[in-house]
């Protein structure tokens, strides 16, 4: 049963009904993705697979987020560079843990990254350079579940040098397109 049809069931069970809500009607389609992924934002206990529309880019962040992120200087490139775009909820372990596993990517262009960067909401956090991609199974990554037609990386947090070149940079609006739902971006 999904999670969705479950939580139906137990609001049935507690001896109440699903209510239909419907918070705006007659909007462009545009507005419509706009208000959905604004109430899914607001309402983080709802049981929908997929994030709101653009909740990536421009989704709920503290005021001091937002400042940030468009006050901070955009990212040039110098090396080539692997991006890749993690959410907030991803972060409750380790950044690094977070950034490592398990990307359906190239493993060969992967292979030629001089540096893998981790994006959260338009934003480098993290730098890190990668030793070797490996595919995401539980014997090449312990304790992690097998992942097929996915791979991981074994590295380590890249040099302060590196680190200053890139973390908490804006990332190129060319390297975000908006609506995207791959994560990964190269640079070259």
């Amino acid at each position: 049963m999904s999670e969705k049809m479950a939580r139906i069931r137990s609001i049935h069970i507690a001896g109440f009904d699903v209510a239909h809500v419907i918070h705006r009607h007659g909007l462009s389609d545009k507005s419509a993705y706009e208000v959905e992924a604004a109430l899914m934002d607001a309402y983080p206990g709802i049981t929908n697979i997929m994030s709101g529309h653009g909740s990536g880019d421009v989704g709920a962040m503290h005021s001091s987020e937002i400042i940030k992120k468009y006050s901070a200087e955009t990212a040039k490139f110098e090396h080539k560079a692997l991006i890749i775009s993690v959410n907030r909820s991803s972060l409750d372990n380790s950044l690094y843990e977070a950034i490592r596993y398990a990307w359906r990517l190239n493993k060969k262009k992967a292979s030629e990254a001089e540096i893998i960067l981790a994006n959260v909401q338009g934003v480098i956090v993290g730098a890190f350079t990668a030793e070797e991609w490996l595919e995401a199974t539980a014997e090449n990554f312990p304790g992690r579940e097998t992942v097929e037609g996915r791979y991981g990386f074994v590295g380590h947090e890249a040099s302060i040098d590196l680190q200053k070149l890139y973390v908490s940079k804006r990332t190129p609006d060319e390297f975000r397109k908006k609506g995207a739902s791959n994560p990964i971006r190269y640079t070259w």
